[in-house]
């Protein structure tokens, strides 16, 4: 299975339609988006092509394809306008023999750990940094970066994950990292 990670879309409209392509492009079996969807948030500049009505309409064009955990910018308004679930503080994925602990990285996160077994895999976004950063007992926290507002001089970017390798790309699809879980 194919999995696209991304996070951190806070509402613009240029990076929405972006990630649409990705998805056409990379083909995943899921989209999974860790939250902060369509609002900016009062720490952020605006970003590119800020227009919430227009994600809106570009995220429910997906809903089939999308599985999502609620950010610290996400708010139950939100959901009223979205037609897939975004509310869930975390979500879990059985990938083979490990789990995947979906979360936004604000409350989970490698400072707060969530109740993981060895091998499990912590994947959140939130800061804005592509991360992997081994923990425990074989664990992993992976953060694929922020589509629309990357911090710390990084690229804007996205994850995939499939058949144990994760690939860390930029939004031409160039890779920059990949790790081997």
């Amino acid at each position: 299975m194919k999995l696209l990670f991304a996070s951190d879309l806070h509402g613009s409209a240029y990076y929405a339609e972006k990630l649409e392509e990705l998805i056409r492009n990379e083909a995943p079996d899921k989209t999974v988006l860790l939250g902060d969807l369509l609002y900016h948030g009062p720490r952020n500049d605006l970003p590119r092509e800020y227009d919430s009505k227009k994600v809106t309409a570009i995220l429910n064009g997906l809903k089939t394809q999308v599985l999502a955990v609620r950010g610290n910018c996400d708010a139950e308004v939100d959901q009223m306008v979205l037609e897939f679930p975004i509310l869930a503080d975390y979500g879990v994925l059985l990938l083979e023999d490990r789990l995947a602990y979906l979360t936004h990285g604000h409350v989970w996160n490698l400072d707060h750990l969530p109740p993981l077994r060895p091998g499990d895999l912590l994947l959140c976004g939130h800061t804005h940094v592509p991360a992997w950063a081994p923990f425990g007992e074989n664990n992993w926290c992976l953060n694929p970066g922020s589509l629309s507002l990357p911090k710390q001089d990084s690229p804007h970017s996205y994850l995939t994950l499939e058949a144990g390798q994760a690939v860390w790309k930029d939004l031409d699809g160039t890779p920059f990292h990949t790790l081997t879980l």
